[in-house]
């Protein structure tokens, strides 16, 4: 089982200095928390984490020896390509792909275990996924509201995303950008299962959402 984490991203929304999953979180970068939560969970083998070039030592020095580290490119589909290309020199043989946000830094590792249970009782593309509670609006280009979708069957879905490797490859093989790999995989006309998501795997995007996480971190300690 190979886990991909695009670690690209340069976190301007959040504020930082530096790339976003290099920013700590009481004492431990998003990054590291994100990998040892794979790592945690016992059902993966290899971990590549993709990083901005410039820091691609950097992010070599947070991370456990056995965790590869490969730069990556404009968008996250390229981050993508390139963490999938080395995971095919790494590990030729591996038949599952996860792709986990280094942002979903508190992500349990017992939800790592559900995708890939998903996925070893035959799902080729599984997502976790909580319900909406929020009523949700479509609206045009000038903010006029067009439609409200029915809450009960919209989902907000997380990371780990799990793959066959042929089903997310097939997918990525287009020069498509898209922030969410599972809606790759959907153009590409396969089905998409979901596994119940948890509260603790959002993504840190704002500052709000750090302070947010180390509010978390503090009451599980």
């Amino acid at each position: 089982m190979v886990a991909v984490v695009p670690a690209a991203g340069r976190g301007l929304r959040l504020g930082a200095d530096t790339a976003k999953a290099l920013v700590p979180l009481r004492g431990v970068t998003l990054l590291r928390r994100c990998v040892d939560g794979l790592l945690d969970s016992g059902v993966v083998d290899l971990v590549v984490v993709v990083a901005p070039a410039e820091l691609v030592e950097t992010a070599r020095a947070e991370l456990p020896p056995e965790v590869v580290v490969v730069p990556g490119g404009l968008e996250r589909s390229d981050s993508v390509r390139a963490g999938l290309d080395e995971a095919a020199r790494r590990a030729p043989g591996a038949e599952h792909v996860l792709v986990h946000d280094a942002a979903r830094a508190l992500t349990p590792a017992a939800l790592v275990g559900d995708v890939v249970a998903a996925l070893r009782a035959g799902a080729v593309a599984v997502v976790p996924a909580l319900p909406v509670t929020d009523t949700i609006k479509a609206v045009d280009a000038a903010g006029v509201v067009t439609g409200t979708p029915e809450r009960a069957s919209l989902r907000a879905v997380q990371t780990p995303q799990g793959f066959t490797v042929e089903v997310l490859r097939a997918a990525h093989a287009g020069a498509l950008a898209a922030t969410d790999d599972a809606a790759l995989v959907e153009r590409a006309g396969s089905t998409v299962h979901t596994v119940p998501g948890h509260p603790l795997a959002f993504k840190i995007t704002t500052a709000t959402d750090l302070a947010l996480a180390a509010v978390l971190l503090e009451g599980l300690a």
